[in-house]
Protein backbone atom coordinates (compact mmCIF):
# COMPACT_ATOMS: atom_id res chain seq x y z
CA UNK A 1 0.00 0.00 0.00
CA UNK A 2 1.32 3.44 -0.94
CA UNK A 3 2.35 5.60 1.97
CA UNK A 4 2.09 9.34 2.42
CA UNK A 5 4.11 11.37 4.92
CA UNK A 6 2.78 14.51 6.52
CA UNK A 7 4.34 16.69 9.18
CA UNK A 8 2.51 16.68 12.49
CA UNK A 9 4.38 18.97 14.92
CA UNK A 10 4.48 17.92 18.56
CA UNK A 11 4.07 20.16 21.54
CA UNK A 12 7.14 18.76 23.30
CA UNK A 13 10.28 17.04 21.97
CA UNK A 14 12.84 14.94 23.81
CA UNK A 15 15.90 15.20 21.60
CA UNK A 16 19.56 16.17 22.03
CA UNK A 17 21.53 18.04 19.37
CA UNK A 18 24.48 15.80 20.19
CA UNK A 19 22.45 12.75 19.04
CA UNK A 20 21.53 14.43 15.75
CA UNK A 21 25.14 15.04 14.65
CA UNK A 22 26.97 11.93 13.31
CA UNK A 23 30.17 10.87 15.03
CA UNK A 24 32.19 11.18 11.82
CA UNK A 25 30.88 14.68 11.05
CA UNK A 26 33.36 17.24 9.71
CA UNK A 27 32.76 19.72 12.55
CA UNK A 28 33.26 17.03 15.19
CA UNK A 29 36.67 16.32 13.68
CA UNK A 30 37.38 20.06 13.44
CA UNK A 31 36.54 20.50 17.14
CA UNK A 32 38.97 17.69 18.04
CA UNK A 33 41.69 19.06 15.75
CA UNK A 34 41.72 22.74 16.77
CA UNK A 35 41.46 23.96 20.36
CA UNK A 36 40.60 27.67 20.38
CA UNK A 37 40.67 28.23 24.13
CA UNK A 38 43.90 30.28 23.78
CA UNK A 39 41.78 33.05 22.23
CA UNK A 40 40.34 34.00 25.63
CA UNK A 41 43.74 35.23 26.77
CA UNK A 42 44.58 36.71 23.35
CA UNK A 43 41.44 38.91 23.36
CA UNK A 44 41.23 39.74 27.09
CA UNK A 45 42.76 43.22 26.63
CA UNK A 46 39.83 44.27 24.40
CA UNK A 47 37.28 43.99 27.24
CA UNK A 48 36.66 45.71 30.55
CA UNK A 49 35.48 44.28 33.85
CA UNK A 50 31.95 45.77 33.82
CA UNK A 51 28.95 45.92 31.51
CA UNK A 52 27.09 43.32 29.48
CA UNK A 53 28.82 40.21 28.25
CA UNK A 54 29.98 40.25 24.65
CA UNK A 55 29.93 37.43 22.15
CA UNK A 56 32.24 34.57 23.14
CA UNK A 57 35.56 35.17 21.27
CA UNK A 58 35.81 31.44 20.47
CA UNK A 59 32.28 31.49 19.04
CA UNK A 60 33.15 34.53 16.91
CA UNK A 61 36.20 32.89 15.35
CA UNK A 62 34.33 29.62 14.85
CA UNK A 63 31.60 31.49 12.96
CA UNK A 64 34.27 33.20 10.83
CA UNK A 65 35.93 29.86 10.03
CA UNK A 66 32.57 28.37 9.04
CA UNK A 67 32.10 31.26 6.62
CA UNK A 68 35.50 30.80 4.97
CA UNK A 69 35.24 27.01 4.86
CA UNK A 70 31.89 27.30 3.06
CA UNK A 71 32.84 30.26 0.83
CA UNK A 72 30.23 32.61 2.37
CA UNK A 73 31.12 36.30 2.07
CA UNK A 74 28.06 37.99 3.60
CA UNK A 75 27.64 38.16 7.38
CA UNK A 76 23.85 37.97 7.01
CA UNK A 77 24.09 34.83 4.87
CA UNK A 78 26.63 33.38 7.28
CA UNK A 79 24.36 33.69 10.33
CA UNK A 80 21.47 32.30 8.31
CA UNK A 81 23.61 29.31 7.27
CA UNK A 82 24.79 28.66 10.83
CA UNK A 83 21.21 28.79 12.14
CA UNK A 84 20.00 26.18 9.65
CA UNK A 85 22.81 23.62 10.14
CA UNK A 86 22.64 21.26 13.13
CA UNK A 87 26.31 20.30 12.94
CA UNK A 88 27.37 23.98 12.87
CA UNK A 89 25.13 24.68 15.88
CA UNK A 90 26.79 21.78 17.70
CA UNK A 91 30.22 23.16 16.76
CA UNK A 92 29.27 26.63 18.07
CA UNK A 93 27.67 25.08 21.23
CA UNK A 94 24.28 26.62 20.46
CA UNK A 95 21.23 24.45 21.10
CA UNK A 96 18.37 23.95 18.63
CA UNK A 97 16.12 26.64 20.11
CA UNK A 98 18.92 29.07 20.98
CA UNK A 99 19.22 32.23 18.81
CA UNK A 100 22.61 32.96 17.24
CA UNK A 101 24.30 36.39 17.47
CA UNK A 102 23.19 39.15 15.12
CA UNK A 103 25.18 39.67 11.94
CA UNK A 104 26.04 43.19 13.09
CA UNK A 105 27.72 41.69 16.17
CA UNK A 106 30.05 39.74 13.87
CA UNK A 107 30.94 42.91 11.93
CA UNK A 108 31.60 44.99 15.06
CA UNK A 109 33.66 42.26 16.72
CA UNK A 110 35.77 41.87 13.57
CA UNK A 111 36.57 45.58 13.74
CA UNK A 112 37.27 45.39 17.48
CA UNK A 113 40.01 42.76 17.36
CA UNK A 114 43.42 43.78 16.06
CA UNK A 115 45.32 42.09 13.25
CA UNK A 116 47.65 40.41 15.76
CA UNK A 117 44.77 38.28 17.08
CA UNK A 118 44.01 36.91 13.61
CA UNK A 119 47.72 36.33 13.08
CA UNK A 120 47.90 34.29 16.32
CA UNK A 121 45.10 32.06 15.06
CA UNK A 122 46.94 31.55 11.78
CA UNK A 123 50.18 30.74 13.63
CA UNK A 124 48.35 28.26 15.89
CA UNK A 125 47.08 26.28 12.91
CA UNK A 126 50.50 26.49 11.23
CA UNK A 127 52.14 25.03 14.37
CA UNK A 128 49.72 22.08 14.21
CA UNK A 129 50.76 21.49 10.60
CA UNK A 130 54.43 21.59 11.64
CA UNK A 131 53.77 19.02 14.39
CA UNK A 132 52.26 16.68 11.80
CA UNK A 133 55.37 16.94 9.62
CA UNK A 134 53.65 18.90 6.84
CA UNK A 135 56.22 21.73 6.73
CA UNK A 136 59.94 21.38 6.11
CA UNK A 137 60.78 25.07 5.51
CA UNK A 138 63.50 24.48 2.94
CA UNK A 139 61.77 26.14 -0.01
CA UNK A 140 59.02 28.79 -0.02
CA UNK A 141 57.08 29.89 -3.12
CA UNK A 142 55.66 33.44 -3.08
CA UNK A 143 52.90 34.92 -5.24
CA UNK A 144 49.99 37.37 -5.08
CA UNK A 145 46.47 37.90 -6.40
CA UNK A 146 44.13 40.87 -6.61
CA UNK A 147 41.23 40.91 -4.14
CA UNK A 148 38.15 42.96 -4.99
CA UNK A 149 37.68 45.84 -2.56
CA UNK A 150 34.33 46.71 -1.02
CA UNK A 151 34.04 49.90 -3.10
CA UNK A 152 32.86 50.79 -6.59
CA UNK A 153 34.69 52.62 -9.35
CA UNK A 154 31.75 55.05 -9.33
CA UNK A 155 32.87 56.25 -5.90
CA UNK A 156 36.13 57.70 -7.28
CA UNK A 157 36.65 61.42 -6.91
CA UNK A 158 39.45 63.61 -8.20
CA UNK A 159 42.17 64.70 -5.83
CA UNK A 160 42.51 68.35 -5.01
CA UNK A 161 45.03 70.06 -7.31
CA UNK A 162 47.71 72.20 -5.68
CA UNK A 163 49.80 74.86 -7.35
CA UNK A 164 53.42 74.00 -8.16
CA UNK A 165 54.97 76.23 -5.53
CA UNK A 166 57.22 73.73 -3.82
CA UNK A 167 57.25 75.26 -0.35
CA UNK A 168 53.50 75.80 -0.32
CA UNK A 169 52.83 72.36 -1.75
CA UNK A 170 55.03 70.63 0.80
CA UNK A 171 53.34 72.49 3.63
CA UNK A 172 49.82 71.56 2.52
CA UNK A 173 50.51 68.15 0.99
CA UNK A 174 52.61 66.68 3.80
CA UNK A 175 51.24 63.23 4.67
CA UNK A 176 48.14 63.66 2.50
CA UNK A 177 47.08 61.14 -0.13
CA UNK A 178 44.15 63.18 -1.35
CA UNK A 179 46.04 66.05 -2.96
CA UNK A 180 48.17 66.08 -6.06
CA UNK A 181 50.49 68.62 -7.65
CA UNK A 182 49.45 70.28 -10.88
CA UNK A 183 52.56 68.95 -12.65
CA UNK A 184 51.67 65.37 -11.73
CA UNK A 185 48.11 65.86 -12.91
CA UNK A 186 49.32 67.25 -16.25
CA UNK A 187 51.76 64.34 -16.70
CA UNK A 188 49.00 61.80 -16.05
CA UNK A 189 46.59 63.55 -18.40
CA UNK A 190 49.29 63.63 -21.08
CA UNK A 191 49.84 59.89 -20.63
CA UNK A 192 46.11 59.18 -20.87
CA UNK A 193 45.83 61.28 -24.02
CA UNK A 194 48.66 59.27 -25.57
CA UNK A 195 47.00 56.03 -24.48
CA UNK A 196 43.67 57.06 -26.01
CA UNK A 197 45.39 57.87 -29.32
CA UNK A 198 47.44 54.66 -29.24
CA UNK A 199 44.36 52.50 -28.58
CA UNK A 200 42.48 54.17 -31.44
CA UNK A 201 44.16 52.02 -34.11
CA UNK A 202 43.87 48.76 -32.18
CA UNK A 203 41.55 45.99 -33.51
CA UNK A 204 38.05 46.19 -32.08
CA UNK A 205 38.22 49.90 -31.28
CA UNK A 206 34.91 51.74 -31.82
CA UNK A 207 35.02 55.46 -32.53
CA UNK A 208 31.30 55.96 -31.97
CA UNK A 209 30.09 53.73 -29.12
CA UNK A 210 26.37 53.06 -28.96
CA UNK A 211 26.08 53.51 -25.19
CA UNK A 212 24.27 56.73 -24.26
CA UNK A 213 23.03 58.12 -20.97
CA UNK A 214 19.52 59.36 -20.15
CA UNK A 215 20.30 62.68 -21.85
CA UNK A 216 21.49 61.09 -25.08
CA UNK A 217 25.18 61.79 -24.46
CA UNK A 218 27.76 59.22 -25.55
CA UNK A 219 29.36 57.30 -22.72
CA UNK A 220 33.11 57.13 -23.30
CA UNK A 221 35.57 55.27 -21.08
CA UNK A 222 37.43 57.40 -18.55
CA UNK A 223 41.11 56.90 -17.93
CA UNK A 224 41.56 56.90 -14.18
CA UNK A 225 44.80 56.86 -12.21
CA UNK A 226 45.79 56.40 -8.58
CA UNK A 227 47.82 59.60 -8.98
CA UNK A 228 44.77 61.75 -9.63
CA UNK A 229 41.79 59.87 -8.11
CA UNK A 230 40.88 58.10 -4.89
CA UNK A 231 37.82 56.45 -3.34
CA UNK A 232 36.43 58.15 -0.22
CA UNK A 233 34.48 54.94 0.44
CA UNK A 234 37.69 52.94 0.90
CA UNK A 235 40.77 55.20 0.68
CA UNK A 236 43.18 52.23 1.02
CA UNK A 237 41.85 50.50 -2.12
CA UNK A 238 43.77 51.11 -5.36
CA UNK A 239 42.82 51.07 -9.05
CA UNK A 240 44.41 48.07 -10.74
CA UNK A 241 43.82 45.57 -13.50
CA UNK A 242 45.22 42.48 -15.16
CA UNK A 243 45.24 41.63 -18.88
CA UNK A 244 41.78 40.71 -20.11
CA UNK A 245 40.00 41.95 -16.96
CA UNK A 246 38.19 45.15 -16.04
CA UNK A 247 39.78 47.92 -14.01
CA UNK A 248 38.51 47.94 -10.43
CA UNK A 249 39.45 48.84 -6.89
CA UNK A 250 41.56 46.07 -5.39
CA UNK A 251 43.85 44.92 -2.65
CA UNK A 252 46.72 42.50 -3.21
CA UNK A 253 46.83 39.27 -1.23
CA UNK A 254 50.38 37.98 -0.66
CA UNK A 255 51.04 34.36 0.37
CA UNK A 256 54.09 32.16 0.92
CA UNK A 257 53.65 28.39 0.48
CA UNK A 258 55.93 25.57 1.64
CA UNK A 259 56.67 23.14 -1.21
CA UNK A 260 56.53 19.96 0.92
CA UNK A 261 52.74 19.66 1.32
CA UNK A 262 51.59 23.09 0.05
CA UNK A 263 50.95 24.57 3.50
CA UNK A 264 50.66 28.37 3.66
CA UNK A 265 53.43 29.71 5.90
CA UNK A 266 52.80 33.43 5.47
CA UNK A 267 49.81 35.56 4.44
CA UNK A 268 49.10 39.29 4.38
CA UNK A 269 47.46 41.99 2.29
CA UNK A 270 49.18 44.90 0.60
CA UNK A 271 48.33 47.84 -1.61
CA UNK A 272 47.37 46.94 -5.17
CA UNK A 273 49.07 50.15 -6.26
CA UNK A 274 52.50 48.80 -5.32
CA UNK A 275 54.69 46.44 -7.30
CA UNK A 276 55.04 42.90 -5.94
CA UNK A 277 58.75 43.52 -5.43
CA UNK A 278 57.91 46.24 -2.89
CA UNK A 279 55.93 43.72 -0.82
CA UNK A 280 58.41 40.82 -0.82
CA UNK A 281 60.16 41.97 2.35
CA UNK A 282 56.85 42.19 4.24
CA UNK A 283 55.59 38.71 3.36
CA UNK A 284 59.02 37.12 3.87
CA UNK A 285 59.49 38.81 7.24
CA UNK A 286 56.22 37.37 8.49
CA UNK A 287 57.06 33.94 7.04
CA UNK A 288 60.50 33.93 8.67
CA UNK A 289 58.98 34.81 12.06
CA UNK A 290 56.19 32.21 11.71
CA UNK A 291 58.66 29.43 10.94
CA UNK A 292 61.24 30.62 13.47
CA UNK A 293 58.63 30.17 16.21
CA UNK A 294 58.56 26.49 15.18
CA UNK A 295 62.38 26.24 15.00
CA UNK A 296 62.43 26.14 11.19
CA UNK A 297 64.57 28.34 8.96
CA UNK A 298 64.08 29.25 5.30
CA UNK A 299 66.73 28.20 2.80
CA UNK A 300 65.24 29.08 -0.60
CA UNK A 301 62.61 31.46 -1.96
CA UNK A 302 61.17 31.23 -5.48
CA UNK A 303 58.99 33.88 -7.10
CA UNK A 304 58.16 35.25 -10.55
CA UNK A 305 59.77 38.26 -12.26
CA UNK A 306 57.24 40.63 -10.68
CA UNK A 307 59.16 40.32 -7.41
CA UNK A 308 62.47 41.29 -9.01
CA UNK A 309 64.00 44.49 -7.66
CA UNK A 310 67.22 45.56 -6.02
CA UNK A 311 65.39 46.07 -2.73
CA UNK A 312 63.91 42.55 -2.80
CA UNK A 313 67.18 40.87 -3.80
CA UNK A 314 69.11 42.83 -1.15
CA UNK A 315 66.62 41.65 1.49
CA UNK A 316 67.15 38.01 0.49
CA UNK A 317 70.93 38.36 0.55
CA UNK A 318 70.93 40.07 3.94
CA UNK A 319 68.88 37.19 5.40
CA UNK A 320 71.03 34.48 3.74
CA UNK A 321 68.13 33.27 1.61
CA UNK A 322 68.93 31.58 -1.69
CA UNK A 323 66.45 33.36 -3.99
CA UNK A 324 65.41 32.28 -7.48
CA UNK A 325 63.67 35.33 -8.96
CA UNK A 326 64.05 35.94 -12.73
CA UNK A 327 65.14 39.49 -13.56
CA UNK A 328 62.48 41.83 -14.90
CA UNK A 329 62.16 42.50 -18.63
CA UNK A 330 64.19 45.75 -18.81
CA UNK A 331 67.34 44.14 -17.42
CA UNK A 332 70.25 43.70 -19.84
CA UNK A 333 73.14 41.48 -18.83
CA UNK A 334 75.42 43.03 -21.49
CA UNK A 335 75.39 45.82 -24.07
CA UNK A 336 75.94 44.88 -27.69
CA UNK A 337 79.21 46.35 -28.94
CA UNK A 338 80.27 47.56 -25.49
CA UNK A 339 82.07 46.00 -22.55
CA UNK A 340 82.00 47.20 -18.95
CA UNK A 341 85.28 47.95 -17.19
CA UNK A 342 84.57 47.45 -13.49
CA UNK A 343 87.89 48.85 -12.29
CA UNK A 344 87.42 52.19 -14.06
CA UNK A 345 83.61 52.14 -13.85
CA UNK A 346 83.13 52.85 -17.54
CA UNK A 347 81.80 51.31 -20.75
CA UNK A 348 84.21 50.85 -23.65
CA UNK A 349 83.11 50.70 -27.29
CA UNK A 350 84.47 47.75 -29.28
CA UNK A 351 83.60 49.13 -32.72
CA UNK A 352 84.12 52.32 -34.69
CA UNK A 353 86.35 54.85 -32.90
CA UNK A 354 86.49 52.93 -29.61
CA UNK A 355 84.77 55.60 -27.56
CA UNK A 356 84.86 55.48 -23.77
CA UNK A 357 81.70 56.10 -21.72
CA UNK A 358 82.73 57.10 -18.16
CA UNK A 359 80.28 57.36 -15.28
CA UNK A 360 78.67 60.81 -15.13
CA UNK A 361 75.92 60.92 -12.52
CA UNK A 362 72.98 59.16 -10.85
CA UNK A 363 69.62 60.23 -12.27
CA UNK A 364 65.98 59.40 -11.48
CA UNK A 365 63.66 58.60 -14.38
CA UNK A 366 59.95 59.39 -14.71
CA UNK A 367 58.96 56.14 -12.95
CA UNK A 368 61.12 56.85 -9.92
CA UNK A 369 63.96 54.40 -10.72
CA UNK A 370 67.52 55.47 -9.86
CA UNK A 371 69.96 54.91 -12.72
CA UNK A 372 73.68 55.33 -13.30
CA UNK A 373 74.36 57.38 -16.44
CA UNK A 374 77.39 56.68 -18.65
CA UNK A 375 78.07 59.10 -21.55
CA UNK A 376 80.67 59.41 -24.27
CA UNK A 377 82.54 62.48 -25.48
CA UNK A 378 80.97 64.39 -28.40
CA UNK A 379 84.22 64.44 -30.39
CA UNK A 380 84.58 60.65 -30.39
CA UNK A 381 81.10 59.87 -31.73
CA UNK A 382 80.81 62.84 -34.08
CA UNK A 383 82.74 61.35 -37.00
CA UNK A 384 82.15 57.65 -36.21
CA UNK A 385 81.07 55.62 -39.30
CA UNK A 386 78.55 53.72 -37.14
CA UNK A 387 77.00 56.87 -35.72
CA UNK A 388 73.63 56.56 -37.50
CA UNK A 389 72.96 53.00 -36.37
CA UNK A 390 74.35 53.57 -32.87
CA UNK A 391 73.13 56.97 -31.68
CA UNK A 392 71.05 58.36 -34.56
CA UNK A 393 70.98 62.16 -34.63
CA UNK A 394 72.48 62.56 -31.16
CA UNK A 395 76.06 63.79 -30.64
CA UNK A 396 76.97 61.28 -27.93
CA UNK A 397 76.25 57.74 -26.76
CA UNK A 398 74.46 57.32 -23.44
CA UNK A 399 73.98 54.11 -21.46
CA UNK A 400 71.83 53.91 -18.34
CA UNK A 401 72.08 51.10 -15.78
CA UNK A 402 70.05 50.55 -12.65
CA UNK A 403 71.86 51.40 -9.43
CA UNK A 404 70.91 47.86 -8.31
CA UNK A 405 72.55 46.22 -11.31
CA UNK A 406 75.06 44.22 -9.18
CA UNK A 407 72.13 42.36 -7.58
CA UNK A 408 70.60 41.65 -10.99
CA UNK A 409 73.96 40.50 -12.37
CA UNK A 410 74.43 38.01 -9.54
CA UNK A 411 70.91 36.66 -10.07
CA UNK A 412 71.47 36.41 -13.84
CA UNK A 413 74.73 34.53 -13.30
CA UNK A 414 73.05 32.12 -10.89
CA UNK A 415 70.21 31.34 -13.31
CA UNK A 416 72.47 31.12 -16.38
CA UNK A 417 75.08 28.89 -14.72
CA UNK A 418 72.56 26.10 -14.12
CA UNK A 419 69.57 26.62 -16.47
CA UNK A 420 68.11 23.15 -15.83
CA UNK A 421 67.88 23.79 -12.09
CA UNK A 422 66.44 27.25 -12.74
CA UNK A 423 63.69 25.72 -14.92
CA UNK A 424 63.03 23.18 -12.19
CA UNK A 425 62.59 25.99 -9.66
CA UNK A 426 60.15 27.72 -12.01
CA UNK A 427 58.07 24.56 -12.34
CA UNK A 428 58.08 24.03 -8.58
CA UNK A 429 56.84 27.60 -8.07
CA UNK A 430 54.01 27.13 -10.56
CA UNK A 431 52.76 23.84 -9.14
CA UNK A 432 53.16 24.97 -5.52
CA UNK A 433 51.71 28.45 -5.08
CA UNK A 434 49.37 28.93 -8.07
CA UNK A 435 46.96 26.06 -7.20
CA UNK A 436 46.83 27.36 -3.63
CA UNK A 437 45.87 30.85 -4.83
CA UNK A 438 43.20 29.36 -7.09
CA UNK A 439 41.72 27.42 -4.16
CA UNK A 440 41.71 30.51 -1.93
CA UNK A 441 40.04 32.68 -4.56
CA UNK A 442 37.40 30.21 -5.76
CA UNK A 443 36.55 28.10 -2.71
CA UNK A 444 37.72 29.83 0.47
CA UNK A 445 36.19 33.30 0.18
CA UNK A 446 39.30 35.35 -0.67
CA UNK A 447 37.96 36.77 -3.94
CA UNK A 448 36.27 39.79 -2.34
CA UNK A 449 36.74 41.75 0.90
CA UNK A 450 33.52 42.49 2.81
CA UNK A 451 35.22 45.11 5.02
CA UNK A 452 37.00 48.39 4.30
CA UNK A 453 40.54 49.45 5.02
CA UNK A 454 43.93 47.73 4.91
CA UNK A 455 43.53 46.23 8.39
CA UNK A 456 40.26 44.54 7.41
CA UNK A 457 41.81 43.22 4.19
CA UNK A 458 44.73 41.77 6.15
CA UNK A 459 42.35 39.96 8.54
CA UNK A 460 40.45 38.66 5.51
CA UNK A 461 43.57 37.13 3.94
CA UNK A 462 44.73 35.62 7.24
CA UNK A 463 41.38 33.92 7.89
CA UNK A 464 41.22 32.55 4.36
CA UNK A 465 44.74 31.13 4.69
CA UNK A 466 43.86 29.69 8.12
CA UNK A 467 40.83 27.89 6.68
CA UNK A 468 42.99 26.47 3.88
CA UNK A 469 45.62 25.11 6.29
CA UNK A 470 42.88 23.63 8.48
CA UNK A 471 41.44 21.65 5.58
CA UNK A 472 44.92 20.45 4.61
CA UNK A 473 45.60 19.42 8.21
CA UNK A 474 42.36 17.45 8.55
CA UNK A 475 42.93 15.59 5.28
CA UNK A 476 46.59 14.81 6.00
CA UNK A 477 47.30 11.15 6.72
CA UNK A 478 50.70 10.85 8.33
CA UNK A 479 50.64 7.05 8.56
CA UNK A 480 49.99 6.76 4.83
CA UNK A 481 52.95 9.04 4.04
CA UNK A 482 55.19 7.00 6.34
CA UNK A 483 54.06 3.75 4.67
CA UNK A 484 54.85 5.07 1.20
CA UNK A 485 58.26 6.32 2.32
CA UNK A 486 59.06 2.98 3.97
CA UNK A 487 58.05 1.12 0.79
CA UNK A 488 60.34 3.29 -1.33
CA UNK A 489 63.20 2.72 1.13
CA UNK A 490 62.58 -1.05 1.08
CA UNK A 491 62.68 -1.14 -2.74
CA UNK A 492 65.90 0.90 -2.70
CA UNK A 493 67.56 -1.56 -0.29
CA UNK A 494 66.52 -4.55 -2.41
CA UNK A 495 67.82 -2.87 -5.57
CA UNK A 496 71.15 -2.15 -3.84
CA UNK A 497 71.48 -5.82 -2.78
CA UNK A 498 70.76 -7.01 -6.34
CA UNK A 499 73.33 -4.58 -7.72
CA UNK A 500 76.00 -5.79 -5.28
CA UNK A 501 75.26 -9.41 -6.20
CA UNK A 502 75.47 -8.65 -9.92
CA UNK A 503 78.76 -6.77 -9.49
CA UNK A 504 80.32 -9.65 -7.53
CA UNK A 505 79.17 -12.19 -10.14
CA UNK A 506 80.62 -10.18 -13.04
CA UNK A 507 83.92 -9.80 -11.17
CA UNK A 508 84.01 -13.57 -10.52
CA UNK A 509 83.38 -14.40 -14.20
CA UNK A 510 86.03 -11.89 -15.27
CA UNK A 511 88.64 -13.51 -13.00
CA UNK A 512 87.83 -16.97 -14.41
CA UNK A 513 87.92 -15.59 -17.96
CA UNK A 514 91.47 -14.32 -17.40
CA UNK A 515 92.44 -17.85 -16.31
CA UNK A 516 90.73 -19.31 -19.39
CA UNK A 517 87.78 -20.98 -17.71
CA UNK A 518 84.66 -18.78 -18.07
CA UNK A 519 81.79 -19.76 -15.79
CA UNK A 520 78.39 -20.29 -17.39
CA UNK A 521 76.12 -18.82 -14.76
CA UNK A 522 72.53 -17.68 -15.10
CA UNK A 523 71.55 -14.47 -13.31
CA UNK A 524 68.11 -14.40 -11.78
CA UNK A 525 66.91 -11.37 -9.95
CA UNK A 526 63.78 -11.33 -7.89
CA UNK A 527 62.93 -7.70 -8.64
Amino acid sequence: MQGRKELQPKMLYQVSIDDLVPQDNFYRKLSQTLDLSFLYKATSNYYGSEGQESIDPVVFFKICLVGYLNNINSDRKLIEYCSNCLDVRWYLKYDIDEPLPWHSTISRTRQLYGEETFLKLFQKVLSLCVEEGMVRGKRQAVDSAYIKANASMDSLVEKEVLEDVEAYAEELNEGSEYRVKASVKKAVERHHKWKEQAYKDMPGHVDNPKQVDEHGHLIRPRYLSNHTHYSPTDPDARISTKPGKARQLNYAGQIAVDDAHHVITGACSSSAGNRDSQNLAEILTQTINNLKANEISIEQVIADAGYSSGEALAFCESHNIDAYIPNFGQYKSEREGFIYNAEKDQYECQRGKRAVLPFKRIATDSKGYSKRVYRSNNSKCKDCPLRTSCIGKSDFKKIEDSTDKPYYDRMHQKLASNPQYAKKMSRIRSKTVEPVLGTLMNYLNMRRVNTRGMAGANKHVLLSATAYNLKKLMKFNREKVKTVAASVQKVSLQAREDLNFLTALIQCNYNHFKRGCFLNTEIQLKH
